[in-house]
């Protein structure tokens, strides 16, 4: 038996229940002790996701506005290759405005900068954005068909959409005077399309 400050001998009971209390303490402190262990080690992945996020991503909102350049660079190529090619001048800017053209587009995908391929493909919203349907029998209802902006992505991530035409079925035209048909019942007129 222990003695307690007095320097009487404590009773088996007392010294159960301190034994009982310290144990329950110390398991208390354990576990405290346990989740300071996890919760620092989950706030060290989170930044090292971050820091991989930030260098992995830090030039997407640089590369988006390069994404206008590279846009108009296109159409600048597309508009002089429908121009007769008369002049000496002209075919020799062209191959400037290609050279340039493909430095850029080099240097984007050095950042892992890569274009949506988008045509023949089916539509995806996560990487499409669907400016218009047309009708076509050609090709299955939610293809792409016509391509009017490249998209990119960056790494894995959209940088920004394809906006893209969709493909959809010849709907059959029935007559107006077929298509609604009024019904009578229960005194009212009700009418069916």
């Amino acid at each position: 038996m222990q003695e307690n400050v007095t320097g009487e001998q404590a009773p088996p009971v007392e010294e159960a229940k301190e034994r009982d209390s310290l144990q329950a303490e110390n398991a208390a402190l354990r576990d405290r002790l346990l989740r300071a262990l996890a919760d620092a080690e989950n706030t060290r992945q989170r930044g090292e996701r971050m820091a991989k996020d930030a260098r992995q991503y830090a030039i997407a909102d640089f590369a988006r506005e390069l994404l206008t350049v590279l846009d108009n660079l296109h159409r600048a190529i597309a508009a002089a290759e429908r121009r007769p090619a008369d002049m000496t001048n002209d075919s020799s800017l062209l191959e400037g405005i290609k050279a340039t053209e493909r430095i850029l587009t080099s240097t984007l995908e050095r950042f892992a900068v890569r274009r949506v391929e988008a045509l023949g493909a089916k539509f995806d919203p996560a990487l499409h954005e669907a400016v218009m349907q047309v009708e076509d029998d050609e090709h299955d209802p939610g293809t792409v068909v016509q391509v009017l902006e490249d998209g990119y992505v960056i790494h894995e991530r959209l940088l920004r959409p394809a906006r893209v035409t969709v493909a959809r079925r010849r709907q059959e035209r029935a007559s107006h005077s077929e298509a609604v048909k009024p019904r009578d019942h229960d005194g009212f007129r009700h009418f069916e399309t």
